[in-house]
């Protein structure tokens, strides 16, 4: 049985919901990292994680013949994937699983890749890769991507609000440490582009909340809601340079 959903909650899935992605990224940041691999089998398979409404999930069906299990907790999003899959005829290789990535059932050693665009802040990075790690494929692969600082000394007034809404954030240096730390190789990391910000989340989203500020206009918890996505799209829009989502590719060894 699920579990209820908060109305807090619901107001914030409604924020969100409809965007192209539910956080950054983009087609080409997703195939640079997947070109990154030099031994996959010719028909892996893929474990894309927090995979929301699957963007990168069709991306990745496009680049490979494997099979790919998209998991989810928020069934909604799945739904939307389920639909996308069935219109780009992709039912034989991709399988939609609602599920949550802190707690998953599958059996060690099944999967070649595993791949987890934004999401994996919510079991911790070094969590994340050593929780999912024995579920890779002898010499499988993991691909990460994490918001990291970009630049040293960042104004207080966005590492404030950073740390005060992401606390694990650091440096690339710092991350590939624990990369190594926990059994991986690095393959190798980058930054994604500002384009990766705006065109498919921010520019969507400032577009959404102007819609919701008017249908919602007396509404405390929803314009609470809409105010933090104004923020947090200011903040991004004067301090980009100082921080950004980075692209972690690592080989279990």
């Amino acid at each position: 049985m699920d579990e209820p959903v908060s109305r807090d909650m619901e107001l914030f899935f409604e924020v969100y919901s409809g965007l192209p992605r539910q956080g950054p990224g983009n087609a080409e940041s997703t195939a640079k990292a997947f070109s990154l691999f030099s031994d996959l089998p010719a028909r892996p398979r893929i474990l894309d994680l927090g995979c929301g409404t699957g963007k990168q999930t069709i991306d990745l069906a496009g680049l490979t013949d494997g099979e790919i299990t998209a998991l989810d907790n928020h069934k909604p999003y799945l739904d939307e994937l389920t639909m996308k899959v069935k219109d780009d005829g992709l039912e034989d290789r991709v399988k939609v699983v609602h599920g949550d990535m802190c707690n998953l059932a599958f059996e060690s050693n099944s999967f070649d890749l595993i791949w987890a665009e934004g999401s994996i802040f919510i079991i911790g990075f070094k969590g994340g890769l050593e929780q999912w790690k024995p579920l890779l494929r002898k010499g499988g692969y993991l691909a990460v991507s994490e918001l990291t600082w970009l630049k040293p000394s960042p104004p207080r007034e966005v590492a404030e609000y950073l740390i005060g809404e992401y606390p694990p954030l650091t440096t690339a240096e710092k991350n590939l440490d624990v990369v190594r730390s926990c059994g991986y190789k690095v393959v190798g990391h980058f930054a994604l582009p500002e384009s990766a910000w705006w065109d498919d989340y921010y520019i969507p989203l400032e577009k959404r909340v102007g819609v919701l500020q008017e249908e919602y206009a007396d509404n405390k918890e929803m314009l609470a809601i809409i105010a933090e996505a104004r923020k947090e799209i200011d903040i991004y829009r004067r301090f980009s340079e100082f921080y950004g989502y980075v692209f972690y590719v690592c080989h279990a060894v």
